[in-house]
């Protein structure tokens, strides 16, 4: 528990992966990029809100906190935002890998209460607000449905229009066209202009 809370401080973990899938998912690549600094944004995002609340943490007697924390500040948990924040964005770019990214997300939100720095409040709180900034995260979004149905035609009119020397031509020869090279039609027999 203290590893996992170790390893989402300030989001850190999430950086190492975004920087990591970034360096092996080549098509993806600037999306990963993007991805990357969620989590420390949503950290900042998430002490505007601690400042505005002002809620204590836990004191529970007999119980002392397992971990230490830069704030006396609760509400919401800053690891539970920028998990989620970071998860749903990640599973933006490659909805393939939801299920570890959440689960990691969740794995971590676990260890606060556990470690006796947050309620489970501040968690759910935090794990909203998180999610709300993967959602709304800009620049993540890949070609949609109709941006790929516009590169098939184009694709496919580029190459309708090249040809192939094992086609017939318009005048019926293979590898031959229907015009000359400067866009002037061939003549053929009995035509006038031959010579």
């Amino acid at each position: 528990m203290k590893g996992l809370g170790r390893a989402g401080e300030w989001g850190a973990v999430w950086v190492a992966i975004g920087l990591a899938a970034a360096a092996v998912d080549t098509p993806r690549r600037r999306r990963w990029l993007r991805a990357a600094p969620v989590a420390p944004a949503a950290v900042g995002a998430n002490y505007l809100v601690k400042l505005a609340v002002r809620r204590p943490r836990p004191r529970l007697r007999r119980l002392p906190p397992l971990a230490t924390a830069p704030t006396q500040l609760s509400f919401p948990s800053a690891h539970a935002t920028s998990s989620l924040a970071a998860a749903s964005a990640m599973g933006r770019v490659a909805p393939g890998a939801r299920v570890p990214l959440y689960g990691l997300a969740a794995a971590i939100c676990l260890t606060r209460p556990y470690l006796g720095m947050h309620y489970p409040s501040d968690v759910l709180g935090g794990a909203a607000i998180g999610l709300l900034i993967g959602r709304l995260w800009p620049g993540l979004r890949g070609k949609g449905p109709e941006d790929r149905l516009i590169d098939l035609a184009m694709s496919t009119t580029a190459g309708a229009a090249v040809g192939s020397p094992h086609d017939p031509g318009a005048d019926g020869r293979r590898g031959a066209s229907a015009s000359g090279p400067m866009g002037e039609r061939s003549a053929g027999k009995g035509e006038p202009g031959r010579s």
